[in-house]
């Protein structure tokens, strides 16, 4: 449950950062890759942390 709460978060900080760079007028593609980054980061450090919390 932490995992998904955490990796929420993670969903809407990446939609504003791609809301903020359509508005910049950055290209699409460019979007993607930040978000897929960003993703690949939220799960590593989601798992990380859901992984430490869960052992206590």
């Amino acid at each position: 449950m932490t995992l998904l709460i955490y990796l929420l978060g993670w969903i809407i900080f990446i939609g504003g950062v791609a809301w903020a760079m359509m508005t910049l007028h950055v290209a699409q593609h460019t979007i993607a890759i930040v978000a897929v980054i960003l993703l690949g980061i939220a799960v590593a450090t989601g798992a990380t942390r859901a992984r430490n919390r869960d052992r206590s």
